[in-house]
């Protein structure tokens, strides 16, 4: 039985070259490169087959046109018909080493989107890393959903590659963030490393409406319900953030000062970075409480939280559906019931100003905003006795 010609071995990231057997017109699969997972080197995602060819030789010449970004459909075709009608080989063979000449180096110099954040990953996540797992799946999901982008050259993708992958991603709002964050990275990496001159990210937004900030506040007797269960460390918890109006995230890293009673920080929007939020004195002792016994206010991840969160409300009597973000809701109908003043119970959200006297000429103090957050009267969640 004769032997399968041997070929020669393609260079790492190149793509590959599949023989599925005899009895086929086309038996070569010429796929485009494959990406690597960083930790384990498994192979996490094989692109479909770019096209089928007859001979093995055909396949490096796609797959060096695709490199040289003169791969059109159809250009195997091309390529037999011209050996068919006895073309000038020198033609055909000056042709191939001209694509050749672009890519020379190219794993170096010019690699694709996918071998960037394989780099990326490596470096961001190495063996022994501080991250948790659920930032780690996040950044894998953020890359899988820019599938697009994976086989393009990155130092030649522009805004419009990026803004296109957001705007036609079909995903939550939460994804879309994911996604922009993930660009930035790789371009504050790709810059440090030399892999691009400019940092195309920056400019990438999301269009459509935030729906992570869609939620329903607590009423008053769910409120007095959940005060009446402060004992438990969520209940603690629950009554603080719907009286401060922070995401739950934010909570993990907020820095509070005991001396003027305050609270700073913030994420997502520049409006809403290092916020500064006066801490209202009825629950001055909780927070303090909470400091004491863990040395921050939320020591759990905001998954856990939830689930304990959930196992509360249902222990309390609650059967309303709440979320997290709900407390922020309920922050700003007290602020609405009490009659804070929207201007300030906007900077107390985070949320931006569409005038410019407010965004750039507005300015308040903490003592300003406290007289604010003070208007709320907390009598209710003693004096309304939960059924």
């Amino acid at each position: 039985m004769a032997k399968r010609k041997k070929y020669p071995r393609l260079p790492n990231g190149f793509g590959s070259i599949r023989y599925l057997g005899k009895g086929r017109r086309n038996p070569y699969a010429v796929h485009l490169p494959t990406r690597l997972d960083a930790s384990t080197g498994d192979i996490t995602d094989r692109p479909a087959a770019l096209c089928y060819v007859d001979d093995y030789m055909v396949g490096i010449a796609v797959l060096t046109a695709w490199h040289a970004g003169n791969y059109k459909p159809g250009y195997e075709l091309s390529i037999k018909q011209e050996v068919a009608q006895n073309t000038d080989a020198a033609a055909i063979s000056n042709r191939l080493l001209s694509d050749y000449r672009k890519i020379s180096g190219i794993d170096m110099a010019k690699p694709t989107f996918s071998q960037v954040y394989d780099r990326f990953f490596a470096n961001k996540f190495p063996e022994g890393h501080k991250y948790s797992d659920a930032t780690v799946r996040s950044t894998t999901a953020a890359y899988k959903n820019c599938k697009e982008l994976h086989p393009l050259i990155f130092c030649s993708l522009k805004h419009s590659d990026l803004q296109s992958v957001v705007d036609r991603c079909p995903l939550k709002h939460a994804s879309l963030e994911l996604i922009i964050n993930l660009f930035h990275q790789m371009y504050q990496y790709a810059l440090m490393n030399d892999l691009c001159e400019k940092d195309y990210s920056r400019g990438v937004k999301i269009k459509k409406e935030d729906d992570d900030e869609k939620g329903i506040p607590f009423t008053m007797e769910e409120l007095a319900k959940i005060y009446a269960a402060r004992e438990d460390e969520t209940a603690e918890m629950l009554v603080i953030m719907c009286l401060s109006g922070f995401r739950i995230n934010e909570y993990r890293n907020i820095y509070l000062n005991t001396d003027e009673w305050y609270f700073q920080g913030g994420s997502k929007t520049d409006a809403g970075k290092s916020r500064i939020v006066p801490v209202h004195s009825f629950i001055q002792p909780l927070v303090m409480q909470r400091m004491e016994r863990y040395g921050n206010l939320l020591p759990i991840t905001a998954g856990t939280f939830r689930k304990n969160m959930n196992t509360l409300l249902k222990q309390i009597g609650i059967t309303e559906r709440h979320t997290p973000h709900d407390c922020r809701h309920t922050f700003s109908y007290l602020c609405e019931k009490y009659e804070v003043a929207e201007n300030d119970r906007k900077r107390m959200l985070g949320h931006a100003f569409s005038d410019i006297t407010n965004r750039f000429y507005g300015h308040r103090d903490v003592e300003e905003l406290r007289k604010q957050i003070e208007k709320i009267n907390c009598d209710f969640l003693v004096t309304i006795k939960p059924k």
